[in-house]
């Protein structure tokens, strides 16, 4: 257990340098060379660990997924009714934490290879399905509860996420400051519509 405590610890230092790199340089610019000569290693160091240049690329997409499952949390400070914690998750949705968890230009370097690599493709459907899944429980438990008027759970749920991707992949290419912030606002308040919520609120962006 300890040597593969220790794998792990290895494997997932050469991928947050990896990241670093990719961010900067880009994915297809971002050599195992360049990974070792930044953290001053041999090569045949990451080798071992990552037996080729995919099988890194595969740890990237994994390292950047569970970033993006953290804008789904819902806080553990404090208790949350059913209703708050569904506010809370929109929120985190429609917010600029996407900024500060990982870079846009390096998700979607990854996203494009789900065009031609199966094994990619799997790993970003498996993680987008149960999201969408679990978006649909908080939504149904705020239907049972009567919280909110919508009738198709799944189709509201589905509708959101379409919602977020079209938004998402549109907010990268804007840059000014305030036209980002405005439509985000906007795209927000076209999500809360679709929850049919019997007593909507305000939400900050």
């Amino acid at each position: 257990m300890g040597r593969k405590s220790l794998k792990e610890a290895r494997q997932k230092e050469i991928i947050k340098e990896f990241y670093k790199l990719a961010k900067k340089e880009g994915i297809e610019n971002t050599s195992i060379a360049k990974i070792a000569k930044k953290m001053d290693i041999n090569p045949s160091l990451i080798i071992h660990y990552f037996q080729t240049r995919e099988d890194l690329v595969y740890g990237l997409i994994e390292y950047i997924l569970d970033k993006y499952q953290l804008i789904y949390k819902v806080s553990t400070k404090k208790p949350l009714d059913s209703r708050a914690a569904l506010l809370e998750i929109m929120d985190n949705i429609f917010s600029k934490k996407w900024n500060t968890l990982f870079d846009d230009g390096l998700f979607y370097s990854c996203y494009s290879l789900t065009f031609r690599e199966s094994k990619a493709r799997n790993m970003y459907k498996k993680l987008l399905d149960s999201l969408r899944e679990a978006l649909g429980n908080h939504i149904r438990q705020c239907r049972e509860e009567g919280v909110l008027l919508a009738d198709n759970v799944e189709a509201v749920a589905d509708n959101i996420f379409i919602l977020v991707d079209g938004a998402y992949f549109y907010l990268s290419l804007v840059s000014d400051k305030n036209e980002y912030e405005e439509k985000l606002r906007k795209y927000k308040e076209q999500a809360i519509e679709l929850l049919c919520l019997s007593e909507v609120r305000t939400l900050s962006v």
